[in-house]
This record gives structure tokens, C-alpha cells and sequence, in this order.
């Protein structure tokens, strides 16, 4: 297969040669353009998260040698996260590869952070089969640069993530309701509870409204992104 002088120049952008390229093809193929001859990068997007995590979490673990589970979380959160995603993305346009269908293309699905957060995850994942796990890490590393070392800044309490897991799965926002509230005005303790459209729920409790709702959404994140 010959690639177009777009796709060769994409494969020059993340300094990536293909072996294979209709692996690259198939990664940059929305859903709208696939037909039997031609395949879809959903597969590949699967495959490109999961490779994404293994190289974030090893490299976190590396950035910070006395880090613990609950620091590294929000970093590796925010980091992997399709907003993430979508920013490198645009980072090395690959909107301007995207083959979209007609509907899609007409309603801007060259700049959707959906689309191209999942475009840049079957990037990854064509690397990887194109030429194993150490390109597919060295082309993450590079891409993704210095946002390891500095993604305490970008790394969003609870809520905020858990509302974004939500949204990225075509979710309603987390809802939180008061189970209760015990002990005197001056030293309350609130329990609440934090609900999915899908039916998980977690509860915790706090001496504040907000610190019980982040506690309560900081253990549903856990249980969903462990899932």
C-alpha cells in the first residue's frame, strides 16, 4: 500500500516510519468511512489505551520514586485521559489525516475531542503492532513529552474526573445525594453518595459536603477505571 503525501508527512510528524502502513490507514479510519474493504480504528483505539496506560503508569513510577497509589491516580488520570488524548492529537494534526464520512466531516469531526482523542490511541496501538511495544512507548514518551513530569498541575480533583469518565461514555454527569448528617453544628459529619447512570454508586463521609463528595467520587473513579 502507498500512503497519500498527507500520511507521509503525519508519519514524519510523530517520527514514525510504517512497515505496515495500512496499519496507519486503518488508525486514522473513523467508523463513518469503514465499509467491507475497508476497516475502522475501533479496534485499535481498544488495543491503544491499554498500551498508553502500561507506558504511563511505568513511566510515572519512574518520575517519582516515592509516589504513592493515591498521588500517582489523578496524575495517571489526567494523563491518560481522552482530553489528554485529544491535545496531543492536535499537537500533530492528525485531524487533517482523519477519514471521516461525509455526516461526520460536515458537522466538524476533524476538531471533535472524541474523535481525535480515539485517533490518537489507534495511533498508538498501530505503532505497537507495526514495531512492538518499545517503539509504541518511545513514540508515547516523545509525544507526550514534559506533561509527566509536570501533570501535578493538570491532575483535577475527583469530581472533575470522575464527571469527565462519565461524559467520554455518553453519561450524565455523577449525581450526589445526602445520605446523612450527624453530630452537633459545630463539628457536622456528612455521608454522601455519589451515583452513575449505569447504577455504581459509592458513599463517603466527611466533615464537609465538598470533602465528602470528592471522597465519595474519588473511590466510584477508582472502581470504574479498575474495571
Amino acid at each position: 500500500m502507498r500512503l497519500s503525501k498527507e500520511l507521509r508527512a503525519f508519519e514524519q510528524r510523530i517520527g514514525h516510519q510504517f512497515n505496515r502502513p495500512e496499519l496507519l490507514m486503518r488508525s486514522v479510519t473513523h467508523a463513518s468511512m469503514s465499509s467491507p474493504t475497508r476497516e475502522d480504528n475501533q479496534r485499535l483505539e481498544f488495543l491503544g489505551d491499554r498500551v498508553l496506560g502500561l507506558v504511563m503508569a511505568t513511566a510515572l513510577l519512574e518520575a517519582d520514586k516515592g509516589a504513592s497509589e493515591g498521588q500517582l491516580a489523578p496524575r495517571f488520570n489526567a494523563l491518560v485521559r481522552k482530553e489528554a488524548c485529544a491535545e496531543v492529537a492536535r499537537e500533530i494534526d492528525i485531524g487533517a489525516v482523519l477519514k471521516l464520512g461525509r455526516s461526520e466531516m460536515m458537522s466538524g469531526g476533524r476538531r471533535k475531542q472524541a474523535l481525535l482523542g480515539d485517533a490518537m490511541e489507534a495511533v498508538i496501538a498501530a505503532v505497537y503492532k507495526d514495531a512492538g511495544f518499545e517503539a509504541a512507548q518511545a513514540l508515547i514518551l516523545r509525544l507526550w513529552g514534559n506533561r509527566i513530569h509536570t501533570v501535578e498541575d493538570d491532575a483535577r480533583d475527583p469530581k472533575t474526573a470522575l464527571q469527565e469518565w462519565a461524559q467520554a461514555r455518553g453519561q450524565n454527569p455523577p449525581s450526589y445525594t445526602e445520605v446523612s448528617r450527624t453530630g452537633p453544628d459545630h463539628a457536622p459529619v456528612f455521608i454522601i453518595a455519589v451515583h452513575l447512570d449505569d447504577g455504581r454508586t459509592a458513599q463517603a463521609q466527611a466533615g464537609s459536603k465538598r470533602h465528602a463528595e470528592q471522597a465519595a467520587a474519588r473511590l466510584l473513579l477508582t472502581e470504574v477505571e479498575g474495571a
